[in-house]
């Protein structure tokens, strides 16, 4: 914080300020720097405040705002007719603030207020001090000058010519609470009980009240401990020189500031560091509390009525409480009471502070951290994970769990071909080539072409040979090769489509009629919401009204036969899970990993796509032209021997496309890929898990998930626990959010899928609730601030004289 002292020296508005200076101590340096110039005289300025201090008064009795003139020990200067106006007085007020900025911006002033506006900045807060013994000059309304609406941090404050620094002995450490001694004088007429209502409300504070006490009570209170704030509200006034004043500390009884000298000076020497004056004319207390060295004092400027005193105190403590600094609180606190001058007129021109240039203003200590323990973490980790897990039962995560399945999928580092398939592709090409044969075309492949393809692949020994084509018709009867091949072949699969009417299928697609059922097998998928095929349905019982009655998969069929070559069998363990060789294939369940809720029936488990640069990518390709014109590698003639061939479309018109756990950042022509890799996908984990010990993704127990939810949000509770900077505690939680994800990719990568979203979700939660928890502790300390207390200025209008 910046701080500006302005001394005016010896002089007055009627013969001005020969000799001014403006020493500047900036924020960022230690060292000063001093300006010099002077004011011309203004008496127009003493004459207007003449004027303005006499309707100011007549808007008392105007509006029903006059002192009580009882509680008074100096004569009324009011008339009886005072001939007050609201015009005619903000016109004055005008006039004032014209002819304060036309002095202060002055050609013989220019030198100091260019200075000041070069090196201060409009952001950064200023204490503005001017050092003055002329009481008239003190009297002044300063922040009407335009430079405190140019640096809207700057506050001003009044102080003597002449001052020193203190000796005081700190009697407070860090952590102790303020001590306030509050003294409730004289209530005649006005309702102090309400800056006591404030009071009360202060976070970290000691108030010690004295309501209405006699002055040995007062006295002994200053002697008995230190202080470090002094409050009065009651009746008070100045005497017209300007040096002191008298506060009504009960009914009967008034003092004198010099009549509590020596307490007085027991308490700034033990830490005293602010008085606050809350009642009427306080300038002359303020002088005479500054002859005693009490660094800062808060006085009004002149008779105050009792809701602005009220208001007042209510706006300045909730910004000094809330860590604001001691000059923006009281200039907060001083532009708010603006909002009520239409019933008090210049309210906002009356609270001033009274400084001494060499001491340092207070601060109010920050609230305490509330203490977060080990007791509080468990607990919110424990009902954190319990709330997580329970909205990941009701399925309203399993969407985001599921595009972070994708997610790590993607990330998995890139595999090699699948040695064992191969995929005979027909493409629009090769739909266009049999038509220009002049084949007959019944579906995308011909009876013709098939006939030419199956006794050409026959030349080069596959293994098994899957035709992922429906062909709900028979052969035509001028290929009678052909109906033998599929009766008899025993190398060679077909497929149809399960009738399923929940899934809008209700009429699926019959198998060819040659082929018995034994080598048929369905071609059905299992597609989450978002279209995405990521399970792998392996046996299903079709409802009898399906015209396709194979209960295995297409995939299953062909890699069983595959296998049954090497003597490896499938079987059903005694739990119902389908064991292929010593391979135990984990049956998805309605709630498995992220899965909640889903419809499991069947037999379905999770598919371990094999990480290609293009999954198109799963096995060689040759097209149905090159075959039948007899365009094949010699190599690929040998690659084909004791493989599996999948043959099936790829024309981009064909229906069978879907979606893949990597479409969201694949190339847009491979946002769909053909269902023929799909197949090659599944026939694929079927054999690398069998045959390789690829393994099969897993997920764990519902239990086991818990507890590792459960140890994310403690390690988010630790992370509240031990960083209490915002900043710092939410780094640290970016960073353990990439451990956390780290981890899940690492054991992703063996075919673990554990919960990432859910250990998110719960380790941020855990941190947000105990910042919450520790925001709302310290409001609780706080006790409701009275920042939102309503002001009824209806009820009580005195003025505290």
């Amino acid at each position: 914080m910046s701080k500006v002292v302005l001394s005016l020296g010896h002089g007055n508005l009627q013969n001005g300020f020969p000799a001014v200076t403006a020493q500047l101590w900036q924020a960022t340096s230690t060292a000063s720097m001093q300006f010099i110039a002077s004011l011309p005289p203004a008496p127009e300025i003493a004459s207007l405040y003449k004027d303005w201090q006499l309707q100011y008064s007549a808007s008392y009795q105007c509006l029903d705002l006059l002192p009580r003139l009882e509680l008074l020990d100096f004569p009324e200067d009011v008339p009886d007719e005072t001939g007050y106006s609201s015009e005619k007085f903000n016109d004055l007020c005008q006039q004032f603030s014209k002819k304060i900025n036309d002095w202060l911006n002055s050609e013989q002033f220019r030198n100091i207020n260019n200075r000041l506006r070069t090196h201060l900045g409009h952001s950064e807060e200023i204490r503005f001090i001017i050092e003055t013994d002329d009481k008239l000059l003190r009297r002044l309304p300063w922040h009407l000058w335009d430079f405190f609406e140019d640096y809207p941090y700057a506050e001003v404050a009044l102080s003597a010519l002449e001052y020193k620094p203190t000796n005081k002995t700190p009697t407070q450490k860090i952590g102790d609470k303020v001590r306030i001694l509050a003294i409730l004088g004289n209530s005649k007429g006005i309702n102090i009980e309400r800056d006591r209502s404030f009071l009360e409300k202060l976070p970290e504070a000691e108030v010690k009240f004295l309501v209405e006490p006699e002055r040995s009570q007062l006295n002994d209170q200053l002697w008995a401990k230190p202080w470090d704030i002094l409050f009065f509200a009651g009746h008070s006034f100045s005497y017209s020189d300007g040096e002191s004043g008298r506060i009504y500390i009960n009914q009967t009884r008034s003092l004198t500031i010099s009549e509590l000298k020596h307490a007085l000076k027991n308490a700034m020497a033990g830490g005293l560091k602010l008085a606050i004056l809350n009642s009427c004319d306080g300038l002359g207390l303020a002088q005479a509390l500054f002859d005693l060295h009490i660094p800062q004092t808060i006085v009004m400027r002149e008779p105050v009525p009792d809701a602005i005193a009220q208001a007042f105190l209510k706006y300045f403590i909730a910004a000094f409480s809330g860590g604001k600094s001691l000059y923006t609180a009281v200039r907060e606190a001083r532009q708010r009471l603006q909002g009520i001058e239409e019933k008090c007129p210049c309210a906002s021109w009356l609270p001033v502070i009274f400084q001494n240039p060499a001491e340092e203003p207070p601060t109010w200590p920050p609230l305490p951290e509330p203490s977060l323990n080990w007791r509080t973490v468990l607990l919110a980790s424990v009902a954190v994970t319990a709330l997580v897990m329970g909205v990941r039962h009701l399925g309203m995560l399993q969407k985001w769990e599921l595009q972070a399945f994708d997610h790590l999928m993607q990330l998995r580092p890139i595999e090699s071909q699948d040695p064992r398939l191969l995929i005979v592709t027909i493409d629009e090409a090769d739909i266009q080539y049999q038509i220009r044969q002049k084949m007959k075309m019944r579906w995308s492949l011909s009876d013709n072409a098939l006939a030419q393809l199956l006794k050409k692949l026959e030349q080069y020994q596959p293994r098994t040979i899957g035709i992922d084509i429906y062909r709900d018709f028979s052969v035509d009867p001028d290929y009678p090769d052909l109906a033998t091949r599929l009766r008899q072949d025993e190398r060679l699969f077909a497929t149809c489509k399960v009738s399923a009417p929940e899934d809008g299928a209700p009429d699926g697609n019959p198998p060819p009629p040659e082929v018995p059922k034994k080598r048929l097998g369905f071609s059905d998928f299992v597609a989450d919401d978002d279209e995405i095929a990521r399970r792998h349905l392996l046996h299903l019982m079709p409802p009898l009204t399906s015209p396709c009655a194979a209960d295995n998969a297409f995939s299953l069929q062909m890699a069983l036969d595959y296998l049954n070559a090497q003597s490896i069998e499938a079987k059903f363990t005694k739990q119902g899970e389908l064991q292929i060789g010593d391979v135990v294939f984990k049956k998805l369940k309605s709630q498995s990993g992220g899965y909640q809720r889903v419809d499991a029936s069947g037999y379905q488990v999770l598919l371990n796509y094999r990480s290609l640069r293009s999954l198109q990518n799963i096995a060689p390709q040759i097209s149905l032209r090159d075959i039948l014109n007899n365009r094949i590698n010699p190599e690929l003639r040998e690659y084909v021997k004791n493989r599996i061939v999948l043959i099936g479309v790829t024309a981009p018109t064909t229906a069978d496309q879907w979606k893949t756990p990597y479409s969201v950042n694949a190339p847009p022509n491979q946002t769909l890929i053909p269902g023929v890799f799909v197949q090659a996908q599944m026939v694929s984990q079927i054999l690398s898990a069998v045959l390789d010990r690829r393994p099969l993704l897993w997920w764990w127990p519902e239990w086991v998930e818990v507890f590792w939810v459960w140890g994310w949000a403690l390690v988010g509770g630790m992370l509240a626990l031990c960083i209490r900077q915002p900043l710092g505690l939410g780094l640290a939680g970016v960073v353990t959010l990439g451990m956390l994800f780290g981890i899940c990719f690492i054991i992703f990568t063996a075919a673990g899928w554990v919960p990432f979203v859910p250990s998110a979700l719960a380790l941020l939660a855990t941190e947000v609730a105990l910042v919450w928890w520790s925001t709302r502790s310290s409001l609780f300390v706080n006790n409701s601030r009275p920042l939102d207390a309503e002001l009824w200025l209806g009820r009580s209008l005195f003025s505290r004289k």
